[in-house]
């Protein structure tokens, strides 16, 4: 099961997707426990997240830890799936209003992160983390030990 879970083809450069993605997900994460009013609880009960004491600190520990194992490379596609949820609920709660009330144009515009985000993960899902990684490693035949 882990060898299907780390398997992996994908060039050394894919290393480059995954510091996008996973920093900027480390990032956003230690936000939300340094900036809470701004980023973390503050900004969910601001935008309609249920029980934003609970979730802002929950999403924030999944977005250091999964934002961690892209980063390495450790796990790779299990970890970008939490990460695609926690993307489309942003989506849905803070985009869709703005196509709603602004226009597709102005959507657009404020959607860009996200969606490299969302592109980011979703390669990193189909290719696994690349030749530059622990999942790599983990997937790799270990050399047979001489006979004695």
């Amino acid at each position: 099961m882990l060898k299907k879970l780390t398997k992996t083809k994908a060039p050394p450069a894919t290393i480059l997707i995954r510091i996008m993605v996973g920093a900027v997900f480390m990032l956003a994460g230690v936000q939300k426990f340094l900036r809470a009013d701004e980023f973390g609880a503050g900004r969910f009960e601001e935008i309609g997240i249920p029980q934003p004491g609970l979730m802002a600190p929950l999403v924030g520990v999944f977005e250091v830890l999964c934002g961690a194992l892209v980063l390495i490379g450790l796990l790779t596609r299990p970890a970008v799936v939490p990460l695609l949820v926690i993307m489309g609920v942003a989506i849905w709660q803070t985009k869709v209003p703005i196509l709603e009330n602004d226009g597709l144009l102005d959507m657009a515009h404020a959607i860009r992160l996200d969606f490299c985000m969302v592109m980011g993960s979703l390669f990193l899902l189909w290719v696994g983390a690349g030749k530059l990684s622990v999942d790599k490693k983990l997937a790799s035949p270990k050399p047979a030990a001489p006979p004695a």
